[in-house]
């Protein structure tokens, strides 16, 4: 399969060394995020990778938050599973006017001294994805055998990036910064 030749060829080099340093397709990973792109020069950047256990499988993920002057670029390269040696690359782009909350939440070990970060999530909402949380309904009553129903809760559920120092190093720290900074552009 031919590649397009108008894809622009220069990511900012901070953004290629993250890329590089997770070691995971990253021809791909920067072809995708520079289709995505299409053109538009990086103000921002945020590069997770991620790698979870099935069984005696390793799976990996990698997601690339980008953003532009107007837009947030989101680029997710998946691994495939089964042993397939493919990999699954996808590029969303959300208009910054559409985002409708920049969540930052950091969990601390000294609260007292600000210091200690344990973790840190970054979500972004801009109404694409909901999640439902069901369950039975019920009544004060302990000796109730009534089918009172479900009840539930909608929650957006666009993008969640969850990092800690002790498996993302210093990436944390980076997920605090371009979180304040993507709030910022939000406003």
């Amino acid at each position: 399969m031919s590649q397009p030749t108008d894809l622009p060829t220069v990511l900012p080099s901070d953004l290629m060394a993250e890329i590089a340093e997770c070691g995971f397709y990253p021809r791909l990973v920067a072809e995708t995020v520079a289709l995505g792109l299409g053109g538009r020069p990086v103000l921002d950047h945020l590069v997770q990778h991620e790698a979870t256990f099935a069984g005696h499988e390793l799976h990996r993920h990698l997601t690339v938050l980008v953003r532009t002057e107007k837009q947030l670029l989101i680029c997710h390269i998946d691994e495939g599973e089964g042993g397939r040696t493919e990999a699954l690359a996808t590029t969303e782009i959300v208009a910054l006017r559409a985002i409708d909350s920049v969540v930052l939440t950091r969990a601390l070990q000294d609260p007292a001294e600000r210091g200690g970060l344990h973790e840190a999530w970054l979500s972004v909402v801009w109404g694409a994805a909901r999640r439902v949380d069901l369950g039975p309904a019920g009544c004060e009553d302990p000796t109730c055998e009534a089918d009172h129903g479900y009840t539930g809760v909608i929650q957006p559920d666009d993008i969640t990036v969850r990092m800690s120092p002790q498996a993302d190093g210093d990436n944390a720290r980076r997920l605090i910064a371009f979180g304040t900074r993507l709030q910022a552009a939000v406003g």
